[in-house]
């Protein structure tokens, strides 16, 4: 296969990436954890000067965008999403080291990646860090040093996470140089003389972007103030606990990721036993990120993005030896492969069942063995074809039909991380409670200040006794007054207080609540909870609701009553 035709791959991998991470990109309303970000940055494009949050390069960058086209969802979510999709190019630099087909199936895995497709669609700095980061050391490696630095120093504005991400490559990198040694030749001397030049390069390229982009061409110099403090707050979060348990990243990693982790580990343990210097180098580095991830005390389930490309590499590295054809028994290696993919299916429709059926009822167990026995029997019966026919033919058709499904079930977990598989879903990275009725609370809020004044936007709304970024997202169109109590005298035309208030003056107000935020309960019991979770993604919430208060005399109804009353007097 020639490069050009890879390259139209990588063509495809980048169309694969950019549809999972674009469609319908501002549909989900932002959440608290993002909308901070999305507000500072539109405070920017509008000439203010607030005290930036350790994102730089993500509220700077998109507030250009608030600042050429009108603030939206899909906006503030544009930069991570393209950072995202740019990612999947990151193996191409590294063709010549990896091979083709092995950067091939990279950059296929990193598109389809659920973890990589749910961070590439909040808005923040992360996906920028990873993906740009990764490809300054494309870069880097590939004796360019300009890019290197410009790249380099995007990915050191990308918040809190690089300094994570740096931290675990620094650390792969020096254990690796003390296992790998390369004999000290006078060439090496004499490359290691030109790559100290070409450091120097690279430092002040990265050290020039950091100026240019981290101060917004010297519009707001904050930004670099802001650049240190994500430097403050990673080291704070070793200090303060975020209670989020480092056994749930590892339910991310095995719910989301099988396919990575079955071949991942495999092609970890036969590089290891085959002293294959990137196979190595790539545990390292998973392990590492890995460790470093469970032991940050701040943690959260996207930490985990710096452990996916080299988990990644390791399985497109241990499944490109099985993509070929046999060179005898092909007949047999698609029987054995579609025998495969008939009992994971079967698999699949048990643990579904299981959702389905009460946790009182008898057929859950029936529908546990089942599961179990399908698993077992596609076990025996790859054994049975390795013992009496061939290791190959069982080997192939084994890893063929498991990957076709698995294939499908991670492509179906990345639609779902979309968050557009349900609007009942719940996934583990998840940035924040979603404000599940935030457009329809928009949309009573619009609807009633166009039925008194004929501008959706005209009348304001007071809030009272809610803290919420992405409440003030929400309304950043029209006039907000945040007041600590609300002063019924002045009669606000619309308010929103939290449920619990209780209104002395409500006989002159209608009120309706709307569910605000939602937390998942993730204390689920083993028999029927995690089985619903699993192929539903449904798990009991924990609701905040909002009321929105609107004045009486700002309805048909209640005008009449008004003008009754004035009559009477």
């Amino acid at each position: 296969m020639n490069s050009s035709h890879n390259n139209k791959f990588y063509i495809l991998a980048f169309a694969l990436a950019a549809a999972l991470r674009f469609i319908q990109l501002g549909a989900l309303p932002l959440t608290d954890a993002e909308a901070q970000w999305a507000l500072q940055a539109l405070s920017v494009a509008q000439g203010g000067k607030p005290l930036l949050g350790p994102q730089p390069g993500y509220i700077l960058l998109t507030s250009l965008l608030f600042f050429i086209f009108e603030s939206a969802n899909f906006l503030a979510r544009f930069w991570p999403a393209l950072a995202g999709s740019l990612l999947v190019f990151a193996p191409w630099f590294f063709r010549k080291q990896f091979g083709e087909r092995v950067a091939l199936i990279l950059a296929f895995f990193l598109a389809m990646d659920p973890g990589l497709v749910a961070i590439s669609r909040t808005a923040d700095g992360m996906m920028l860090a990873l993906t740009f980061l990764l490809l300054a050391w494309a870069m880097w490696q590939n004796e360019r040093p300009q890019w290197a630095g410009i790249l380099g120093g995007i990915a050191l504005l990308g918040g809190t996470s690089i300094w994570a991400g740096m931290l675990g490559l620094g650390l792969s990198w020096a254990i690796m140089q003390n296992i790998v040694t390369a004999p000290e030749t006078e060439s090496s001397q004499n490359g290691e003389r030109i790559r100290r030049e070409d450091f120097k390069v690279t430092a002040m390229y990265g050290g020039g972007t950091i100026l240019v982009v981290g101060t917004l061409f010297l519009l707001s110099p904050n930004g670099l103030g802001a650049w240190l403090t994500s430097l403050e707050v990673y080291i704070r979060g070793w200090l303060n606990p975020s209670g989020v348990p480092a056994t749930r990243l590892l339910l991310a990693l095995l719910v989301y990721q099988p396919l990575a982790l079955i071949f991942g580990i495999i092609g970890a343990v036969r590089g290891w036993m085959k002293h294959n210097r990137h196979a190595i180098a790539f545990s390292l580095w998973f392990l590492i990120m890995l460790v470093l991830a469970l032991a940050y005390p701040a943690r959260q389930s996207a930490d985990l993005i710096w452990v996916l490309p080299p988990l990644w590499a390791l399985a497109a590295g241990e499944l490109s030896r099985h993509l070929r054809l046999p060179e005898i028994d092909r007949s047999e290696t698609f029987g054995v492969a579609a025998l495969s993919i008939v009992l994971l299916i079967f698999a699949w429709v048990n643990l579904t069942g299981m959702a389905l059926i009460p946790a009182e009822s008898p057929m859950l167990v029936n529908r546990l063995i089942l599961l179990v026995g399908s698993l077992l029997l596609l076990g025996l019966s790859l054994a049975l074809v390795a013992v009496g026919w061939a290791t190959e033919t069982a080997t192939l058709g084994g890893v063929w039909g498991t990957v076709t499904m698995l294939g499908i079930y991670t492509l179906g977990a990345a639609w779902g991380a979309t968050g557009l598989r349900t609007p009942l879903g719940v996934e583990l990275w998840d940035s924040g409670p979603r404000v599940p009725q935030a457009g329809l609370l928009l949309e009573t809020i619009d609807e009633t200040s166009t039925w008194f004044s004929g501008d959706a936007h005209n009348l304001s709304v007071t809030i009272s006794g809610v803290d919420s970024p992405a409440l003030r997202w929400l309304l950043r169109h029209r006039e907000v007054i945040e007041a600590d109590f609300l002063d019924f005298t002045s009669a606000p035309p619309m308010a929103l207080t939290p449920q619990t208030n209780d209104l002395s003056l409500a006989s002159s107000y209608r009120g309706q609540d709307f569910v605000w935020r939602q937390v998942p309960n993730w204390d689920l019991d083993s028999k029927s909870g995690w089985p619903t979770w699993l192929t539903l993604r449904q798990v009991s919430q924990n609701s905040e609701k909002l009321i929105l208060w609107v004045r009486n005399d700002l309805f048909f109804d209640g005008q009449e009553s008004v003008g009754q009353e004035a009559g009477n007097q």
